[in-house]
Order: C-alpha cells, then sequence, then structure tokens
C-alpha cells in the first residue's frame, strides 16, 4: 500500500487543484479581505445593504465579469468567470449569487440572446453595475417547466410594440433576484406571440423601475419574503399589466419580429429553437454547482480542523483523551465525503474547460458538442449540491455543538446552499434532463415526453451513447482492457476494474430502461406519460449512474496529468476512496447483478476501512490543499485554535483531569 504519511509539498497539491485559471484564484484570496465576509446576525435589511455595497466594492482584478466581450470592458473568458464565481461563494454566498443574478444571469442573457444594438446599449453599464437587473424566467406555477410559461407578450403591428401580460397570479414571476430593491429592468421570459400565434418562449429586456426607483406602469414589484438563507439577495415578485414593450427591446438573436409582425428565425421548430436559446445560458447551472462545491471544501476544512484539535474520551493505558479525526466513525463521516469532494472539484474542471471550448469562440457552436454539455452541467449541478446539503450537514454534526453556532459558520453555509439544489434547475428535473439525452441520442425534440416509447430506442444505440468521448476516454479504454477476465483475480484498487464496474452499472440500467420504456409503448401505446411515469425511479437511477461514471474519468484523467509523485500518489488514494464508497453505497445492486459476490462486498468494506485509517494523517493537507485563506474560513473555533492546543498541552502535562471547554 502506498505510504499515506509522506510528506506533500502542499504548494504542488494547490497547483494541481487550481487549475490553468489559477491566476483568478490567486487574485481573489489577495484581495477579498475581512470586509467581504458574512456578518452574522443581520436584518434582512442589513444584509441587503451591505451586499449591494460590496458588489460594487469588487475589485476589478477578479475578473467577475469576465465573460463578456473585451470591447465593452469584458475578458471574453468564460472559464474565468466560472472560477470567479467559485472563489465567491468561499467568501459570502450571497454576495456571490448576487454577482451571478447581475453579470450571469442578467448580463448573459442581454449578451448570449440580445444582438449588436442591445450589447452597445446595455452591456457597458451592466458590466459597470451602474444598470441592475433581473433575470424573470421561474413563474409561481411554472418552475422548472419553463417551455409552459403563461406570461404572453403580444405583437401589435399598428404599434410596433409588444404588450407584455401576467394572465393570472400563477404566471406571476416568483422568486426573481434582484427585483424586491435593486433591479431596473429584467430580462423577461414570455410567449411571444404575433399574427396570431405563439412561437415559443421568448426573451424581452423590460424596464421595471423608473430613475427614482418607483415600478413603472403596469409593473408591479412585490417582495418574495423571509428566505431561510441567502439574506443578502434581494429576491422579488413581478407582474405585468399589459406593459408596453418597443419592438427593438426583444432579444432577437434567435428570433425576429418585423414591422409588420412577420416572425422569422434561423432555427425551425419552436422547441428546438427554445433548447438552443437555454442552452447559451448554461453558464449559470455550471457556477452553481462550481459554488456548492466551493461552499463544501469550507465545510470540510472547518470540520476536518476542529476534529484534529478536539478530544473526546479516554482510551485504557493513554494519557490523553482522543482525536475526533482518530475514531473511524469520524473518518468514516469525513473522508468520503472530502474524496467525493475531489472527484466533483475535477469534473467541475473538465465541465468549465469544456464550456470555455464550446461557448468561448467566435464562431458557430457545435450543436452536438453544445447539447452533451448542457447534459453534463445538469447532472453535475445536482451531484454537486446535493453533495452539498449532505456533507455540510455532516460537518455541522462533526463539530458538535459547536458546529451549531453562527460564529463558526457551518449553519450559515447549510442555509445559503440548500436553495442549491433548486434553483437553476431543479435536481430531479435536471436528472430528468441528463437520462433523456442518454436515452434519446439528443434528438432535436426532446422538451417533451412524446417519443418515450417509440422503436428507435434500442440497445445497441443506448450503448453507444453510453460511453460518450470524454477527454480522458483513450486512457479509460486502456485501463479497462487491461483489466484481466475473472474479477476476483484482481484487487478491488485496481483503476480499470473499478471504471469497468461503473460503466457496466450504467450500460446495464440504460438496457433495462430501454427494455421497460418499449415495453411500456406496446402496452400503453396511446399514454406517453404514463410510459415515462411508470419508469420514472429507473430513470433517475440511470441519470446518477451516468454522473458517477463521469465524475470518476474526470478525477482518473486528472491524476494522469499530475508530476509530483507523491501528489499524485495521495490523489491516487483519494480516487479509491471515492470510487470504493460509492461502490460500497451501491452495493445492493451490485450484489442483486451478480457484480459482486457477498465475499468480494465484504472486501469492498475492509479495503474502505483500511483506505481511511491510511489517510488518516493527510486528512488536513487535503482540506488545506484547497488554499482558503484563514479569515475566509471565517469560524471562531478556528480562531481558538492555537489557544486550545496549548490549553490541551498544559492540560496533559499538568494531569488536570478537569475538561477543557470544547
Amino acid at each position: 500500500m502506498p505510504d499515506a504519511s509522506r510528506h506533500i509539498d502542499l504548494a504542488r497539491l494547490q497547483e494541481v487543484l487550481d487549475g490553468p485559471w489559477a491566476t483568478v484564484r490567486h487574485a481573489h484570496r489577495d484581495h477579498l479581505d475581512e470586509r467581504f465576509l458574512p456578518v452574522y446576525g443581520e436584518t434582512v435589511d442589513q444584509a441587503r445593504e451591505r451586499i449591494t455595497r460590496l458588489l460594487h466594492e469588487l475589485p476589478v482584478e477578479l475578473g467577475i465579469a469576465g465573460g463578456f466581450p473585451v470591447e465593452y470592458g469584458g475578458r471574453a473568458d468564460v472559464g474565468a468567470s466560472i472560477v470567479a464565481t467559485e472563489m465567491l461563494a468561499q467568501v459570502d454566498l450571497s454576495l456571490m449569487v448576487k454577482a451571478g443574478v447581475q453579470w450571469g444571469l442578467f448580463g448573459g442573457a442581454v449578451a448570449a440572446l440580445g444582438t449588436r444594438r442591445h450589447h452597445d446599449t446595455y452591456l457597458r453599464d451592466i458590466i459597470a453595475g451602474e444598470l441592475f437587473g433581473c433575470f424573470a424566467m421561474t413563474e409561481t406555477g411554472h418552475g422548472s417547466d419553463v417551455q409552459a410559461l403563461r406570461t404572453t407578450c403580444t405583437y401589435d403591428p399598428q404599434t410596433q410594440t409588444f404588450d407584455l401580460h401576467t394572465p393570472h397570479e400563477a404566471a406571476r414571476k416568483d422568486y426573481i433576484g434582484n427585483a424586491a430593491r435593486d433591479g431596473r429592468m429584467a430580462v423577461v421570459f414570455a410567449q411571444l406571440i404575433t399574427e396570431g400565434r405563439s412561437h415559443g418562449v421568448h426573451a424581452f429586456l423590460v424596464p421595471i423601475r423608473d430613475a427614482q426607483g418607483k415600478p413603472m406602469p403596469g409593473v408591479t414589484i412585490g417582495d418574495a419574503g423571509h428566505k431561510g438563507g441567502l439574506l443578502g439577495v434581494d429576491n422579488g415578485r413581478l407582474s405585468f399589466d399589459h406593459v408596453t414593450v418597443p419592438r427593438d427591446m426583444l432579444l432577437d438573436r434567435y428570433g425576429q419580429v418585423a414591422e409588420d409582425g412577420t416572425y422569422a428565425s434561423p432555427i425551425e421548430g419552436d422547441s428546438r429553437r427554445f433548447f438552443t436559446m437555454l442552452g447559451t445560458l448554461v453558464r449559470g447551472r455550471v457556477s452553481v454547482g462550481g459554488a456548492a462545491s466551493a461552499a463544501t471544501k469550507s465545510a470540510l476544512a472547518i470540520a476536518v480542523r476542529y476534529g484534529d484539535i478536539r478530544r473526546q474520551f479516554d482510551t485504557p493505558g493513554a494519557d490523553r483523551e482522543v482525536l475526533l479525526n482518530d475514531y473511524l466513525a469520524h473518518q468514516r463521516k469525513l473522508l468520503p465525503a472530502l474524496a467525493a469532494t475531489y472527484a466533483l472539484h475535477f469534473a467541475q474542471a473538465e465541465l468549465v474547460n469544456v464550456l470555455s471550448e464550446v461557448q468561448g469562440g467566435e464562431g458557430p457552436v457545435d450543436e452536438h458538442r453544445q447539447r452533451e454539455l448542457e447534459s453534463r452541467a445538469a447532472g453535475l449541478k445536482a451531484a454537486q449540491t446535493w453533495h452539498a446539503t449532505r456533507t455540510i450537514q455532516t460537518c455541522r454534526e462533526a463539530c458538535g455543538g459547536a458546529g451549531y453556532l453562527s460564529e463558526n459558520r457551518l449553519p450559515s453555509l447549510k442555509a445559503d446552499t440548500d436553495v442549491f439544489t433548486t434553483f437553476e434547475g431543479d435536481n430531479t428535473v435536471l436528472l430528468q434532463l441528463v437520462a433523456k439525452g442518454l436515452l434519446t441520442g439528443y434528438k432535436d425534440e426532446f422538451g417533451s415526453l412524446d417519443g418515450w416509447g417509440r422503436a428507435s430506442f434500442v440497445a445497441d444505440q443506448v450503448r453507444d451513447m453510453v460511453l460518450e468521448r470524454t477527454a480522458a476516454r483513450s486512457l479509460i479504454e486502456r485501463l479497462v482492457s487491461a483489466v484481466p477476465g475473472r474479477d476476483d483475480e484482481v484487487a478491488v484498487t485496481d483503476r480499470g476494474w473499478q471504471l469497468k464496474l461503473f460503466e457496466d452499472r450504467e450500460e446495464h440500467l440504460l438496457d433495462s430502461a430501454v427494455r421497460r420504456l418499449r415495453g411500456g409503448a406496446n402496452s400503453k401505446k396511446d399514454r406517453p406519460f404514463d410510459i415515462f411515469n411508470d419508469v420514472q425511479d429507473h430513470i433517475l437511477t440511470v441519470a446518477a449512474a451516468h454522473i458517477d461514471r463521469v465524475t470518476l474519468e474526470a478525477f482518473v484523467a486528472a491524476i494522469e496529468e499530475v508530476a509530483d509523485p507523491a501528489v499524485r500518489e495521495l490523489l491516487s488514494q483519494v480516487c479509491d476512496l471515492y470510487a470504493l464508497s460509492v461502490i460500497e453505497a451501491n452495493k445492493g445492486w451490485f450484489l442483486e447483478h451478480g457484480r459482486l459476490t457477498p465475499a468480494r462486498s465484504k472486501t469492498v468494506t475492509s479495503v474502505v476501512n483500511g483506505l481511511l485509517k491510511e489517510l488518516r494523517p493527510q486528512m488536513r493537507t487535503l482540506v488545506d490543499g484547497f488554499a482558503i485563506p484563514e479569515e475566509w474560513l471565517h469560524a471562531a473555533i478556528l480562531r481558538e485554535e492555537p489557544d486550545r492546543q496549548e490549553a490541551m498541552a498544559a492540560h496533559d502535562a499538568a494531569g488536570d483531569l478537569e475538561e477543557i471547554p470544547a
């Protein structure tokens, strides 16, 4: 077994994790001081005022708006803007979300869906923070089902204007960031109607407040109310009572309306056009996933460091109480979560690289790669945000009563990230999107449930779709092909065996899902909803298995690029722990389907426990590798760390039995 206690050059580990946008990460660490940290115990008004002020004070060196074209003040670097979002998430999640609404959603929609006249008129002010805006998509009655939004925008050729209208309360725009307090304009998504026909959902740029901050005529603005977290973000509600919108305020990159009302689009089909428009906004989903992982890293850093100073219970023959991190049960809580966080970090890094390649150029976007990007972004966002929810709660519990105190950061991390599983796409819906993409081969018309039972679902086609060509595909194939024929002859730490098991699970789940869907198509030809709904749990499992496999492959590919031998060896052990933890968590499936024998299943658990002991000396190194500045962790229990260590040393030297306060 590798020696996990060997010396690791922390700088080399940090270089690996910082990746190609290391300069962006360094800029944040250098420029964001204690002024930008959360303030515990604020009122909603205090939090909103502080976050708005800080948004204007963000140093330009950070490149938060770096994804915009250079000519308007951006850097034309999509990847840099995503990484900047991750870094802000480690400082203050309200600040991150507020910045994301302003520059990612509102500004990003104007840039991606608008044309030159919109860019020339608005982008400079948006980038400079002079024009605050909203992204008004979600409706009270339609959240994830964006294609069925009820807000209408009807063109009148006589006045050459649109009539924007909220037909009923369920069509009210809800949970809209920047709406309750600061937004002056909104990108409003509505059904475009002209010449008596709807052409699907389009985006319109609509003023919602005048220069004095009062609602514009016909615009009703409300506050969404007190939330469970993200108090600094002013979520609000918008309704429109026959608001007049000039024709040139349609963001018309993908759909144009002439003066006489004639509609034209370079993309045929309302559904295809709709998903093309949404696809240009995928960076928001990528940002949320990355931010969730960033918050998870902060929680783990706090919990691991606390576990290295907090002692509990005596052990026979020892003169000191046992450190929390020395207990196997504590290691079981934190180390698999830490391994998964590393795995998701590398999956996110690969995703950002793909996003930068697909959307960072000037030429036309490759439609197939765009579809793959959207599917990967959807699945990873679900995996990262669910992992954040579970892991931050685990870290809270691992810190005991101290973890429940606001001054130790964990309660705010938990509260602020909780909604991440819902916004930028509900996670359950996103996993269905992943599975649907796999099953249909990214067909153009995948926006409805129609066609789930068509005979075109063929297992061989599905197998081709499963093993999509990732950056590491040739490496993965080489490792898998090297695995001997008999599983019981291979160590469970063999990377090829692990990869093969992940692939096999995904392929089997997809094949069986196809068979069930085709069977449903034969017996329920006129009930397409039932065809899908009857296997929905199966479909979600398919998507989860796909993301597990993609994540493992990203981790393996990242290790292959590491030059430092000690860092490479450490990351290889962490990768083993990630892979075997996933196998252990799903051992019921593997046993049911004959992929593991009972004896081998027990071996997996035994090896996991062995890895935990071997990685125990590197727990602090692994969280320090995230390079989170000390002040950013913003936890009182860590500020007291040196004092407590000195107190424990004095306690042990004196033989004093009085417990040192936790």
